[in-house]
């Protein structure tokens, strides 16, 4: 059960785990059954049963189907899976992969490192890896995890949405995770820029205007006609709808793109220093 604790200031998440907890322990009791007796009907111990019904731990969808069989719930106890699944990830990333669902079409700016969409596992992992003060194995654990989930938006043989991403130079030449790791992250890059809806653009090191010196930032626009911007800094994570803020990062964005190279010429790039690597 590692990595899934709950969030103690997370009103959503406690939401659901406090309906989850109600009909785990209705079930239990209706089957005449004490927490050690349910463990070990299902292979766990007392001490984490007691932890899932107080609303400490998450409970993972294999113990829930444990929990539907032995409980004789007829699906009506796995059916939380999905809910639960949900609610590991930390709200920021909840919120984000929402609003990146409703949308048709996403743009991205990014100067640290590769978008978070277009990671590898192993870059991925570095780069958690690398903060400061260090994650624990768990926390670590649950942001890969989360990462990689929001990574099933991008598919190679959808239409929609419609992905531009433009990557500064310097991303792709910080060795995060070492010449193997970046290898691999090269390679990825290049092989979502074949994606039919993924324009994928570097901006030169060598550019001397850029307006997208103040940090990483992303756009989506939204189904119902809105857009919505997203910034994130240091611990801070911040969704944008004023029009007047999403406006600016809307200019910035397109004067970016225009000064990026094409994505045929990125693509060029990449090659190169996937051959310096």
């Amino acid at each position: 059960m590692s990595g899934w604790e709950a969030g103690r200031d997370d009103e959503e998440a406690g939401a659901v785990m406090r309906t989850v907890v109600r009909q785990l322990k209705l079930w239990r009791e209706a089957a005449g059954l004490t927490q050690a007796e349910f463990g070990a009907a299902i292979g766990y111990g007392e001490e984490l049963v007691s932890s899932v019904e107080r609303g400490r731990r998450i409970p993972r969808p294999e113990y829930l189907d444990a929990a539907d069989e032995v409980l004789g719930a007829g699906g009506k106890i796995a059916a939380l899976k999905e809910d639960v699944t949900e609610v590991r990830y930390p709200k920021k990333v909840r919120d984000l992969k929402k609003l990146e669902a409703e949308a048709f079409e996403l743009g991205a700016y990014n100067n640290s490192v590769v978008h978070g969409l277009l990671q590898t596992e192993a870059y991925a992992r570095a780069v958690f890896s690398a903060r400061r003060p260090p994650f624990t194995a768990d926390e670590l654990e649950q942001r890969l995890t989360a990462r990689v989930a929001r990574q099933g938006i991008i598919n190679g043989t959808a239409a929609h949405p419609v992905f531009s991403f433009v990557q500064c130079e310097s991303t792709l030449r910080r060795p995060i995770g070492g010449k193997m790791v970046m290898r691999g992250q090269l390679q990825r890059l290049l092989e979502i820029a074949e994606f039919r809806n993924v324009d994928l653009q570097v901006l030169p090191l060598g550019r001397e205007d850029n307006p997208g010196l103040a940090g990483s930032f992303r756009l989506l626009r939204l189904r119902d006609g809105t857009t919505a911007g997203h910034v994130e800094v240091q611990h801070i994570s911040r969704v944008i709808t004023d029009p007047k803020e999403v406006q600016l990062l809307d200019m910035r964005y397109g004067i970016i793109r225009a000064q990026a190279l094409s994505t045929r010429e990125s693509t060029a790039l990449i090659e190169k220093v996937l051959g310096e690597t």
